[in-house]
Order: structure tokens, then C-alpha cells, then sequence
């Protein structure tokens, strides 16, 4: 049985890096933070308000770039022919880093080595959510919906191996129920298809699901994290509804193209740090539903490929594809 969790993001520490505050690199224009995904999604939400107290340190604008297409693959690869003078930087996430080349065999580039690492951001749970019109009031009433009816309800995805992909695969995988996917370009379209009832069903990043949820335009029935989450204390977690199994988080880091010079990297490793310390943009994260993480570039390369291997697996048990 497969158990992710985001124990081993949480428990990185968060060092200085040797060095860090004599970093001479400074940018000499705006800089590009490329996200892979749609506006509105998580992973454009953290970069977004990441973006001003970086550029205010950096002392040159930070402008969120939206990529999508190919499962974050456009995006990452638009970073990875980029060049490498500190000037564009990206916001991978779980997917489009260590999942993806599980399932694209012609990528034409490697996220482990045609990236430099520069520091973890953030992590968030999922939750499950379904349209107001699914007939289910509770977790329980629509495991047993799903059962009665396999296949009938098909649930939205940020796109084939992104995160609201894989980890339905592995909700399926462990409820042992039959929801069809519908893959988008992003996680923002799916979540809008979920809240119109073209799709019925979503395991969306709290971060981004949360205003829709608050809003009763769609129904929250249960969150993957260990714990329920403090923004929706009423909602169980997959534990409690007998799915422990089941449990996973997304995350997102900062990355630059392969062979940016070494004391760009400390300096906006230090620049995301601090933008991270900020109590404004804690708190704003948290009222997203995102939870801010850091590392030191080594710490993140050595997450990255533990990440990799474990999502391996994740792809070869639930037979995920990109067909």
C-alpha cells in the first residue's frame, strides 16, 4: 500500500547557507517567475504573493509568467532553455518535477539535472470536493455513491500527472471506486468545470479550492493531510474516513535553469527565505491554505530525488498514464 505525506518536506531544516550574506549577484533587470500552470490555481497563488517582497528585496520587479500546457511540461521547459543568468526563475511543484518524467518518455530534458535548485516555498493538502448537485452530504455517503455507480461521476484534473491527477489516482486506488478523468490545462479550469457541474468531482490543492468551498459553490468532504486543516476545521481527513492510506500533499519550489552562477542561486535561495519569514505572507498563505516551507539548495536537490523515486512508485502501483 502506498502512504504519501509531507513529513519529510516538514522536517528539512532550515539552515543558512555558509556565506549567504556576502552574495555579491544582483539583478540587473526584472526578473520572470515562469508558473507552469493556469492564473488561479495554488501554485500561482504562492508565486504570486511571493513575487512583490522578492522584488522589493531583489530591488527589480518579479513578474509571475503563466506557461501552461503538457502537464507543466511547456512551462518547466521554457525555464530549462532559458538563459542561465538568475533572470528567470520557476515554481515546480510535486508534479512537474517529480512525477512527470515518470510518465513522458520524450521530454527532452531532465528536472534533476537541467535545474538548479533554489529552496522549497510551500506545501499544501488536498480536498475533496464535489458540485452542490453530487446527492452526498459526507465522505462516507460518496464512497458508497461511487461504488453504486462506477464510472458515472469523472472528476477534473490540473492536467495528466499533475498532483490533482495523481493523487485521485491514489484516492481510487486505495477507496477502491471508479471515477473518470478529465485532464485541463491547470487547475484553475477544472476547479471552474467542478463549480458549473461539468465535472463533479476534484481533489484540488486547498489553496486554491478554499474560496469556492467558503463560498458554498462546491462541497468539501474530506482533506488528505494528517491533521484536518485549521481553515476547515469541520471537514475530516482521509484517516478518519478509513482511507489513511490515501494520505498525500503537494508542494512547490523555486528553481533556476542549470548553471545559473552559484552566488545568484545563495541570493535568491536568501531573498525567498526572507520573503517567507514575513508574517503578512504567512499569513496570507495560511489563508490560502498553503503552509510555508524552506531549504538550502543541497537540502531541496536531495528532497527532489527522494521525491522522484517515491512518485515512481506512486505511477507504476496506481498504472498512471498520460493517454
Amino acid at each position: 500500500m502506498i502512504r504519501t505525506t509531507r513529513r519529510a518536506a516538514l522536517a528539512l531544516p532550515a539552515l543558512l547557507l555558509p556565506g549567504l550574506a556576502h552574495a555579491q549577484w544582483a539583478p540587473t533587470r526584472s526578473l520572470r517567475f515562469v508558473v507552469p500552470f493556469a492564473a488561479g490555481g495554488a501554485t500561482d497563488i504562492v508565486a504570486r504573493v511571493l513575487s512583490d517582497p522578492m522584488g522589493e528585496r531583489l530591488g527589480q520587479p518579479v513578474a509571475v509568467d503563466n506557461r501552461t500546457g503538457a502537464g507543466g511540461n511547456v512551462g518547466v521547459e521554457n525555464v530549462v532553455r532559458s538563459a542561465p543568468d538568475g533572470l528567470t526563475i520557476l515554481m515546480g511543484t510535486t508534479g512537474t518535477l517529480t512525477i512527470n518524467p515518470h510518465l513522458y518518455s520524450n521530454m527532452g530534458f531532465n528536472p534533476l539535472t537541467d535545474l538548479a535548485p533554489i529552496g522549497l516555498a510551500f506545501a499544501t493538502d488536498h480536498v475533496l470536493i464535489v458540485n452542490p448537485q453530487v446527492p452526498a452530504q459526507t465522505a462516507q455517503e460518496f464512497l458508497a455513491l461511487a461504488r453504486a455507480q462506477p464510472g458515472r461521476l469523472s472528476y477534473g484534473s490540473g492536467g495528466n500527472g499533475s498532483s490533482t491527477h495523481t493523487v485521485v489516482e491514489l484516492f481510487k486506488l486505495v477507496a477502491q471506486v471508479q471515477i473518470q478523468h478529465v485532464p485541463y490545462r491547470g487547475s484553475a479550469p477544472a476547479l471552474n468545470d467542478t463549480v458549473a457541474g461539468n465535472v463533479q468531482v476534484m481533489l484540488d490543492q486547498i489553496a486554491s479550492a478554499l474560496p469556492q468551498i467558503q463560498a458554498g459553490r462546491v462541497r468539501a468532504l474530506a482533506v488528505t493531510g494528517a491533521r484536518r486543516h485549521p481553515a476547515l476545521p469541520n471537514v475530516p481527513t482521509v484517516a478518519e474516513i478509513g482511507l489513511a492510506a490515501a494520505e498525500a500533499s503537494s508542494w512547490g519550489a523555486v528553481m533556476a535553469p542549470a548553471g545559473t552562477p552559484p552566488a545568484a542561486i545563495e541570493r535568491l535561495n536568501a531573498t525567498l527565505r526572507e520573503a517567507l519569514a514575513l508574517q503578512p505572507v504567512k499569513d496570507r498563505l495560511t489563508q490560502v491554505g498553503a503552509e510555508p516551507l524552506t531549504s538550502s539548495p543541497a537540502e531541496l536537490a536531495a528532497y527532489l530525488r527522494a521525491e522522484t523515486e517515491k512518485w515512481g512508485r506512486v505511477v507504476r502501483e496506481a498504472r498512471i498514464t498520460v493517454n
